[in-house]
C-alpha cells in the first residue's frame, strides 16, 4: 500500500537526484531511503529511477509519476486547508430561509456583512413563509431562518433581532389618501387584505387584535401569501392592509402608507435555528447578526 510518506521520499530523491542529499533533507539515513524507494517501485510496478554509480536520473515513467505526485500533495494541502476553514465556519455552504418582508429590513445588511466577513461561504437563499421555514428546519433543508415569531417548536431557538410598528397601506385613490395619519376607527368599514393565519400566526393575531381593540373585526375579502402580493391587491383597489413599516421601502406604485394614531404592537423578525445545531458556519452567521442587531 502506497502511503503519503512514500510520495514525499520519492519527490525528495527526484528533486535532488542524489540519495545522500535527499536522505539529509528528509533527516533519515540513506539505506532506509533507498529501501523505501525500491518498495515504492515494487508497489507501482515500474522503475522510477535509472541508477548508476555516478548519477541518478528519473525514468520517463518516473517523470510522469513526479508530476502526478505533485498534484496529489497539492490536492491534499487544499483538502486540509478547506477542512480547517469549514471547521472554523469560514468555508462551506449555508442555506437560509426568510419571510419576504425581511428583505426590506434586516436581510440585506446582514447578507452584506456576512459576505464581507466570510466570502468563502456559499449562501443559498429561499423565500419562505414562517410555517414553511419551520418545516424545512425540521427536515434539515435549511440551516437558519428569518421568521415572524412566535414559534411553537421547542426544538428550535427563536431570537428576535428586529421590531417595527405597523402602518396602513391604502390605494393612492382612496378617500383617506390625503390624510397625514389615520385612526383605526376610520377603517371599520373597509375591506381588508391579509395573509392566512397559518403562515404567520403571531403577526396575524396582532393585526386582528388591533382592529378588535378599536371596536371592529376586519372584513377580510382576500388572503395572500406574500406581502408583495398584498400590496399589489391594495394597488388594485381591492382593499386596505395593515403591514409592517419597512414595507414602505417596496415603493409599490399605486399604494400610499399612513401612520396610525393609536399605538400599534411591534411586528418582529426573529432568527430561528436548531437548538442542537453546533455548525461553525451557523454560529458565525449568528455572530454577524447579533453584532448588527
Amino acid at each position: 500500500m502506497i502511503e503519503l510518506r512514500h510520495l514525499r521520499y520519492f519527490i525528495a530523491v527526484a528533486e535532488e537526484l542524489h540519495f545522500g542529499r535527499a536522505a539529509e533533507r528528509l533527516h533519515m539515513a540513506q539505506p532506509p531511503l533507498s529501501q523505501q524507494i525500491r518498495h515504492l517501485e515494487e508497489q507501482v510496478g515500474f522503475q522510477l529511477f535509472q541508477r548508476t554509480k555516478r548519477k541518478v536520473e528519473l525514468t520517463e515513467a518516473g517523470q510522469i509519476f513526479l508530476t502526478e505526485s505533485y498534484k496529489i500533495l497539492r490536492q491534499l494541502e487544499q483538502a486540509i486547508q478547506t477542512g480547517r476553514q469549514v471547521s472554523r465556519g469560514e468555508a462551506g455552504q449555508l442555506v437560509v430561509g426568510f419571510v419576504s418582508s425581511a428583505a426590506y429590513n434586516v436581510l440585506p445588511e446582514i447578507l452584506r456583512a456576512f459576505r464581507a466577513h466570510l466570502p468563502q461561504v456559499k449562501l443559498e437563499l429561499h423565500e419562505l413563509t414562517t410555517d414553511q421555514q419551520v418545516r424545512w428546519l425540521q427536515e434539515n433543508r435549511i440551516d437558519i431562518g428569518f421568521v415572524r415569531p412566535p414559534l411553537e417548536d421547542a426544538a428550535l431557538n427563536c431570537q428576535i433581532i428586529f421590531q417595527e410598528t405597523l402602518v396602513v397601506a391604502l390605494p393612492e385613490t382612496h378617500r383617506f389618501g390625503d390624510r397625514p395619519t389615520l385612526s383605526l376607527t376610520d377603517l371599520a368599514n373597509e375591506n381588508f387584505i391579509i395573509f392566512p393565519r397559518t403562515l404567520a400566526p403571531g403577526l396575524y393575531d396582532q393585526i386582528i387584535s388591533l382592529c378588535q381593540q378599536a371596536g371592529f373585526s376586519p372584513n377580510v375579502v382576500q388572503e395572500a401569501i406574500q406581502m408583495q402580493t398584498i400590496l399589489s391587491l391594495v394597488a388594485a383597489e381591492m382593499g386596505v392592509a395593515i403591514v409592517p413599516l419597512s414595507l414602505q421601502k417596496l415603493q409599490r406604485l399605486g399604494v400610499v402608507y399612513k401612520s396610525l394614531q393609536e399605538k400599534t404592537p411591534q411586528a418582529a423578525i426573529a432568527l430561528t435555528w436548531h437548538k442542537q445545531d453546533t455548525s461553525p458556519i451557523v454560529q458565525q452567521f449568528l455572530s454577524v447578526c447579533q453584532s448588527l442587531f
